[in-house]
């Protein structure tokens, strides 16, 4: 194996790159909380709702047409900045392959389905808010739970699809090495498959996806072209490590707890509302600003945290990847080679890994391979004494 280093050029490419993206997302940030402030202080919310009456009394054609403008209007807004993040600037540092035209598309395609699965909760979250007005945020958190299983489940079936085409791994010493992998790692897959992620990016990636009987080991065809069977190996071992751990499912209830507690803020703020800003009721759809305010301020202000637990549960990963392959130098190459090709930063600034890194720095990763290595080393010398 030829050890791979990290490349200085690409290292001082990618902090600029991060640089960027974190202007990017306080950009974003602040352009989301104008909106949904000007709606709320400046009765746009209210005045439109009023409008929308006129077109139809029916409560549920109301909060459609509400959150369908709601989300263009929002789309619009934003779209100069997503075209930048998504499209300029992965083009700029060669991480992108998309044309114009498939980029657009993947757009509308992803707008389309988060504007699909948002009506629905939103249409599902205004009938409780009508019929149990004191538990509505305790019973929408608990749809959210049993939406977001099914949504694992089912994602490499009906959403990925949209967007990547899967083939079967035609490797048959790498697929029979990855399955005897998942199987000493007491996990069932449904099968190895490879993922046309060049059509999209030069970044390289590899994964566990679905749950149960739709689980199954997915390595990108850029992490095909450059790795090898046993740095392949380390990165879907570190896969495994979360599936072993029960990090999907300790995900999915950190998840809904963060959900129903913003939910409960939201409850506390309409209620608020509809005394301050003279609302209707907990369920007039011109007070959805305030459900939005908290919902997206309690996850801004739960960030640090979630990502802190993120880190916690990765650092888990990546020593289960050691010990299960006993393979510290193939690790520590992969991990070299993901930070030169997908532009990761070795060192970021410790602030920025706090409140914004849901991985633990590359860097990081490296010297626990590295003292991992250092241990097997001297557990051999110990036992040929």
């Amino acid at each position: 194996m030829t050890e791979a280093v990290l490349d200085p050029e690409r290292q001082r490419k990618a902090k600029e790159y991060a640089r960027i993206r974190h202007r990017l997302l306080l950009a974003d940030l602040a352009i989301a909380a104008v909106y949904v402030l000007v709606l709320l202080l400046s009765g746009l919310s209210a005045w439109f709702k009023v409008q929308l009456l006129l077109v139809s009394p029916q409560p549920l054609v109301v909060i459609a047409l509400y959150f369908v403008a709601f989300s263009i209007v929002y789309g619009l807004f934003d779209f100069p900045l997503s075209y930048y993040g998504g499209y300029v600037l992965p083009h700029r540092y060669g991480l992108s392959t998309q044309s114009p035209g498939g980029w657009l598309a993947d757009q509308a395609k992803g707008a389309a389905l988060g504007l699909g699965m948002g009506l629905v909760a939103m249409e599902v979250m205004y009938y409780l808010l009508r019929a149990f007005p004191s538990i509505w945020w305790l019973l929408t958190g608990i749809l959210f739970l049993f939406f977001i299983i099914v949504l694992a489940n089912l994602a490499p079936l009906l959403i990925v699809p949209l967007f990547f085409k899967f083939r079967p791994l035609e490797d048959e010493e790498l697929v029979s090495r990855l399955i005897s992998l998942a199987e000493r790692a007491g996990t069932r897959v449904r099968g190895v498959f490879t993922i046309d992620l060049s059509t999209r990016t030069t970044a390289a990636n590899a994964a566990l996806m679905g749950l149960g009987n739709t689980r199954r080991i997915v390595v990108g065809d850029t992490l095909m072209e450059k790795y090898d069977p046993d740095e392949i190996e380390t990165i879907l071992a570190h896969e495994l490590g979360h599936h072993v751990h029960g990090d999907i499912w300790r995900g999915i209830v950190v998840q809904t707890a963060l959900t129903l507690i913003g939910l409960f803020l939201a409850d506390r703020l309409l209620r608020w509302g509809v005394a301050y800003f003279a609302f209707e009721g907990l369920a007039d759809v011109a007070a959805f600003p305030l459900v939005a305010i908290a919902m997206g301020g309690l996850a801004v202000l739960a960030m640090p945290l979630a990502n802190a637990y993120a880190r916690w549960r990765e650092g888990l990963a990546d020593q289960f990847s050691l010990e299960m392959t006993s393979k510290p130098q193939a690790f520590i190459s992969s991990m070299t080679k993901l930070a030169n090709q997908n532009l990761s930063e070795a060192e970021p600034e410790p602030w920025a890994e706090f409140l914004l890194y849901s991985h633990p720095a590359i860097g990081k990763r490296i010297k626990r391979a590295q003292g991992f290595k250092s241990s097997l080393a001297e557990e051999s010398s110990l036992n040929s004494l």
